[in-house]
């Protein structure tokens, strides 16, 4: 198995070391945020978008802009407001004339969305229709004007920001839209000590820039050997038990007695290929060769926390998405059998 002249093998250690680079990186930008640092760097490598929810005055911005400066890629800022038109983001097709032979066509404006990280600040400040705007790209990767279609940068993500305080005037995404994204990563307050570090940087002089760990266009390599990464029967198994238990409607005999009262409506499969592939992310960002349960266990709160909708009883039972997920962590057993697959790891990545 431990053969170095595997590019796979070889690709899975630069991926570890870029990444304890990365948070040593944006440790030296960002003081503390340890957890939403991880969430972040496992959804880029995993190929998938976040949604960062958070009060004001947290660094959310400068975390995302300083993992893109570390990562080589091209970052844009969106501050979605009420009066913001889709074709603020998308772009859009403008009348062009050549001086030259006084032709006159229509030409497409790319938009900010064109590029590899968007942070969408605020996104619930927007109406569906602009909020809609970011589904073709979000899942298709494109974006559609004027009857063609325009390819977005790869790599791609969608990083965006809800301010949990201020509701009023307001625009909740719909449960579709939230089930594109692959985390739902909570931004807390720091620490005593965190808190007291942050003052002393930010009024000081600080003219540290953070280095370059990866060139963007190893990314693609990368995402793709994450998704080469194997994963156990045993593992899928115990990710489709945790998603199955999540719906009221299923009759498993072995599904919480707690699932009915709390739960209105679970997770769908999308929540199961998050937890398999957030997963594999996980396992090869600390170099290991294969996903164990303790790796699904890992990222169930930010896969499942935005994909369950809870009932008034769970409301007046003081239960949260979170609560209502360590419960079906405790109680939701994996089912005897192979945990992890390091033995075939070399055969798989070579065939």
């Amino acid at each position: 198995m431990e053969d170095s002249h595997d590019p796979d093998l070889a690709g899975l250690a630069r991926l570890k070391e870029a990444h304890q680079r990365l948070r040593q990186e944006i440790g030296r930008v960002v003081v503390g945020q340890d957890a939403v640092v991880e969430q972040l760097m496992m959804a880029i490598f995993a190929r998938g978008h976040c949604i960062l929810e958070g009060v004001p005055g947290l660094a959310k911005t400068l975390l995302v802009s300083t993992l893109a400066e570390c990562l080589s890629l091209q970052f844009h800022r969106i501050q979605f407001t009420p009066d913001l038109m889709p074709s603020d983001i998308t772009g859009t097709e403008v009348l062009h004339e050549d001086r030259g032979t006084g032709e006159r066509q229509l030409k497409y404006m790319p938009g900010p969305i064109f590029a590899n990280i968007v942070l969408a600040d605020e996104i619930n400040r927007t109406p569906p229709k602009t909020q809609a705007a970011l589904l073709e790209a979000m899942q298709e990767r494109q974006v559609t004007s004027g009857g063609n279609r325009h390819v977005l940068p790869d790599p791609f993500f969608v990083l965006a920001t809800q301010n949990p305080i201020e509701q009023e005037g307001t625009y909740p995404l719909p449960e579709a839209q939230l089930d594109r994204f692959l985390f739902k990563v909570y931004v807390g307050y720091p620490t005593r000590d965190e808190e007291r570090q942050i003052y002393r940087l930010t009024t000081g002089q600080n003219d540290f820039k953070p280095s370059k760990v990866l060139d963007g266009s190893e990314i693609p390599k990368l995402q793709a050997l994450v998704r080469r990464v194997p994963v156990s029967d045993h593992c899928v198994d115990y990710a489709m038990s945790l998603v199955r238990a999540t719906r009221a409607v299923e009759a498993d005999a072995d599904q919480p007695a707690f699932v009915k009262k709390w739960i209105a409506w679970g997770a769908g499969p999308r929540a199961g290929q998050a937890l398999i592939m957030a997963g594999k992310a996980r396992a090869a960002l600390e170099g290991r060769t294969s996903v164990t349960l303790d790796d699904i266990r890992a990222v169930a709160k930010p896969v499942l926390r935005h994909r369950l909708v809870t009932t008034y009883s769970a409301q007046s039972d003081g239960q949260t998405p979170d609560t209502i997920i360590e419960a079906l962590l405790r109680d939701v057993s994996a089912r005897p059998g192979v945990n992890q697959l390091d033995g075939q790891v070399a055969q798989v990545f070579r065939s």
